[in-house]
């Protein structure tokens, strides 16, 4: 379960698998914040999914995954890429 505060690789999978679905528009973070919280809240009632608002439960992690693909970045964000 993710909610507001977490943050890491998870948080930034979550981001990536929202933002295919175009609920989530902003940077990669990693950060589980204000705009990732309404991102999920949205993806949930657009589905129709019984869970705490906000909060990526197992049922929503399900959901989500079903029609998203794996991200193929998955290692810790950030908002510059540095070049090999």
């Amino acid at each position: 379960m993710l909610r507001r505060g977490d943050k890491g690789p998870e948080v930034a999978e979550l981001q990536q698998r929202l933002r295919q679905l175009s609920f989530y528009t902003h940077d990669i973070t990693g950060n589980f914040n204000i705009q990732v919280e309404n991102s999920v809240r949205s993806y949930q009632s657009a589905r129709g999914i019984s869970a705490e608002p906000g909060v990526y439960d197992a049922a929503t992690r399900r959901s989500l995954e079903s029609e998203t693909s794996e991200p193929s970045e998955t290692s810790e964000p950030s908002e510059t890429e540095e070049p090999d």
